[in-house]
């Protein structure tokens, strides 16, 4: 069974395999923060590596882009089969809701561990000569790494406006059949280049925008900056857009080899023109070299985004208990693993183990906590039902497969 095809139930594995390793490549990601040769992160280790900040590239290049792209086609299924009222009443108590509740836990946390790196640093006291936090504006509202719901919940209303009379005027289907068309035009191996343009175009255009890191993370604010609007609208545009044309994820499956090719190739000159997997952290002003850089960052953002959908789409349609299972608990792993990440990096700061090693404990740490919590406090609880729209009993005899929660 291909992913473009849905099981019985409805469910499309290779998609929801490909967000659910989205969501948990973050916790390789936000690991590896701390051994980057240059500092970035609450916790520097001394003990680090190069290989850490090309690990942080790779990942960075395409994980939230794929995740919005597949947000955007499971926001249209179930658009159809919801209706508009009942989407709303579903994304407001499973977007909008957990942001609400766990976004207040999960700043206390990290606020606690800069406190305790801050008392490693000092000898084992608390400082009390710190500047003073920034005041709590719009601009400088702390979303942390829940800032997806944010921008999901922006997303969906957006969607949702530009849609509405679209859906009253099309009462023949003329218009739908022409989206369609064009939607069938835009696929093919031109496909990456055609969605880079407008990010390009942000990139360029971007006056502090530093390329190591691509598109700029919109943790900080309520309004999340041009760059990255432009960036996760597309992806979850044409997420929406493939959701009506299911016939089209074939042809993106049976691209993967150029997709592929593509992404490592672009991906490598990128990092070449970044001078190597040692980060440059400041803005890039020379017109001649930021030119270049804004259009390869792009092609190589949705080079690598449509390779992972059609590997997904290639090598994870099958069913599988273990994909499965992580699939359900990767919301809850991503909600809870900054602050777990964090007490990991803090707990290894100072051993002497290679940087590797220490990388390797931060991830497993943070996995089996994640998971251990999602097995006995989540899954078989309303917290279940409320995050993944069921709750699974204690003792089951059969897994009836639900469509995607997205």
């Amino acid at each position: 069974m291909s992913s473009h095809e849905t099981d019985p139930s409805g469910r499309l594995h290779g998609l929801d395999a490909l967000r659910a390793t989205a969501l948990l490549l973050g916790v390789v990601l936000h690991a590896s923060m701390s051994y980057f040769p240059v500092t970035i992160w609450i916790v520097p280790d001394t003990d680090n590596s190069p290989v850490a900040s090309a690990v942080f590239f790779a990942i960075h290049l395409f994980r939230m882009t794929s995740f919005f792209l597949i947000a955007g086609l499971f926001a249209h299924m179930m658009l159809h089969r919801r209706g508009t009222t009942g989407f709303i009443k579903d994304r407001m108590s499973r977007i909008a809701g957990p942001l609400a509740a766990f976004w207040f836990p999960a700043l206390a946390a990290i606020i606690a561990g800069l406190v305790w790196m801050a008392a490693i640093r000092n000898g084992g006291a608390i400082p009390t000569d710190g500047p003073p936090p920034p005041p709590l504006t719009i601009e400088t509202f702390p979303l942390t790494h829940l800032w997806f719901l944010w921008v999901l919940l922006i997303l969906y209303a957006a969607m949702l406006v530009l849609r509405a009379p679209f859906a009253l005027l099309d009462r023949d289907g003329g218009w739908g059949r022409f989206v369609d068309r064009i939607t069938g035009a835009l696929i093919g191996p031109w496909t990456p280049a055609v969605l880079a343009a407008p990010l390009a175009a942000a990139f360029w255009l971007a006056p502090d925008w530093v390329p190591f890191f691509g598109i700029p993370t919109p943790d900080t604010g309520l309004v999340p900056n041009a760059t990255a609007l432009t960036a996760f609208g597309t992806a979850f545009g044409l997420g929406f857009l493939l959701d009506r044309r299911r016939d089209l994820l074939v042809r993106i499956e049976r691209l993967w080899p150029v997709f592929t090719v593509v992404a490592l190739g672009v991906g490598a000159a990128a990092m070449v023109m970044l001078g190597g997997p040692v980060p440059e952290l400041t803005p890039v002003a020379d017109p001649e070299l930021k030119a270049p850089l804004a259009a390869v960052m792009a092609l190589a953002v949705f080079a690598s985004t449509l390779a992972v959908l059609s590997l997904a789409l290639r090598f994870a349609s099958g069913h599988s208990a273990v994909r499965r299972y992580l699939a359900d608990a990767s919301y809850w792993i991503y909600i809870v693993h900054l602050p777990l990440v964090l007490v990991g990096q803090i707990l290894v700061v100072n051993e002497t183990w290679p940087w590797f090693v220490k990388f390797g404990a931060v991830i497993a740490g943070t996995m089996a906590v994640s998971l251990l919590t999602y097995e006995l406090l989540v899954r078989h609880s309303f917290v279940g039902r409320w995050l993944n729209g069921r709750r699974v009993p204690w003792r089951r005899h059969a897994d009836p497969e639900l469509a995607p929660a997205e």
